[in-house]
């Protein structure tokens, strides 16, 4: 392959993840050429270690408002036009088998390698090339795309971003996708890490340091959203579902709000069991995990008997467990983070084909766009869709 001959193909993908794969598959099968290129030497690394291996490939309740976006309405179009049945329809023909977790999130029984293989079998199918550890040198737009490789130079008719977001570096993720935004005056949303860990200052967290590695169902609320999940308590912060989920709401500085006894009306089973001479740590234990309890009966009240507690000291105590406010002092980073929050700016981009309306032939896929799903197969879910709708189209 030499600078003078560049290698002509109708579509170009870059990025081989989860929403490029699918875009070369659809787009191939419908006959056109298409070449997918990626930095990696590594096919979808985050197939590979997502759901600890197991690959929570969709959710059963998909619906727009999973979707986190400045523009909620955009993901729709997309949605309706591959829905998780259409990807579980493609699972049994290749007789994988998958299950259902908790809240409509399915697994693979055999691990995330059958999808990944999946994928790169239909592209073959398809006659989709492949150029791996390809990294991109430069883009211009004339006639075509014209795009110069480590590994040669490309002419297509159209181009497409599907290289993810900023989580997780150690796999690979880098700010390709918003450079070529940029070089082509496509507005962009905030970044932010997204389904990440919350991190609280030392001296703040240094009374419940201790109680790393307890966990227990909780609400936690962020404005009108809220998460009812497990949480887990760690030396830095907060992690768990529910933490992941309310983290991609979060703003900075300002509080969380955290029901760790969603079931129990403590006011009531105070005021039932005032004359408890039980210490009030022991009878907390009733309720919540041992450690949690005893640390939040002392740091939180006296832990004395309850009968020596007056009713309005039991009152405020019921108030702040049903309602513990926390400020975290941020996330742990993109390094832990499952998603990158903002992106392309979606109101540039058509929602039926992902095709930028100022730029024709230029496509934005998965999660490079300003589309954020919630933990729980929702973002695998946007890749497959987003990545449907450019290849029917590109």
């Amino acid at each position: 392959m030499s600078a003078k001959s560049p290698v002509a193909t109708d579509v170009l993908i870059i990025g081989a993840g989860a929403a490029g794969m699918m875009c070369a598959l659809t787009a191939a099968q419908r006959g056109r050429s298409v070449v997918l290129i990626d930095h990696w030497n590594k096919l979808a690394e985050k197939i590979r270690i997502s759901g600890g291996g197991r690959c929570n490939f969709t959710n059963l309740n998909v619906k727009p408002d999973n979707y986190l976006s400045n523009n909620p309405h955009f993901c729709r179009s997309a949605l309706a036009r591959y829905t998780p049945q259409h990807f579980i329809a493609l699972l049994e023909k290749h007789g994988i088998t998958y299950h259902e977790k908790t809240l409509g999130q399915l697994f693979c029984d055999d691990g995330s390698e059958a999808i990944i293989a999946m994928l790169k079998a239909e592209c073959d199918a398809a006659w989709v090339r492949w150029s791996m550890q390809c990294s991109v040198e430069h883009i211009s737009h004339e006639d075509g795309f014209s795009v110069r490789t480590s590994r040669g130079d490309y002419q297509a008719a159209s181009l497409v971003v599907a290289t993810g977001g900023l989580s997780i570096p150690k796999i690979g993720a880098t700010p390709f996708g918003y450079k070529v935004a940029e070089q082509f005056n496509i507005p962009m949303t905030k970044l932010k890490p997204g389904l990440v860990p919350l991190n609280f200052h030392p001296e703040e967290w240094s009374a419940y340091a201790d109680l790393s590695g307890v966990s227990l169902e909780a609400v936690v609320s962020f404005g009108k959203q809220s998460f009812r999940e497990n949480l887990l308590f760690t030396h830095r912060g907060l992690s768990g579902p529910a933490i992941l989920q309310i983290s991609s709401y979060w703003e900075h500085g300002q509080p969380l709000i955290i029901d760790l006894l969603p079931d129990h009306d403590l006011h009531a089973i105070f005021i039932e069991q005032h004359a408890s001479k039980m210490l009030l740590g022991n009878f907390l234990t009733q309720y919540l995990p041992k450690r949690l309890a005893e640390i939040f009966a002392t740091n939180w009240s006296d832990n004395i008997p309850v009968n020596q507690h007056s009713p309005k000291q039991l009152a405020a105590l019921a108030d702040k467990i049903r309602g513990w406010q926390v400020t975290p002092t941020g996330t742990v980073g993109y390094s832990k983070a499952e998603v990158t929050c903002g992106g392309v700016d979606t109101r540039a981009l058509s929602s039926k084909t992902m095709q930028c309306n100022e730029v024709a032939g230029l496509y934005f896929i998965g999660e490079v766009v300003d589309v954020t799903g919630q933990l729980g197969g929702y973002n695998f879910q946007w890749a497959w869709a987003s990545g449907h709708a450019a290849g029917l189209a590109a």
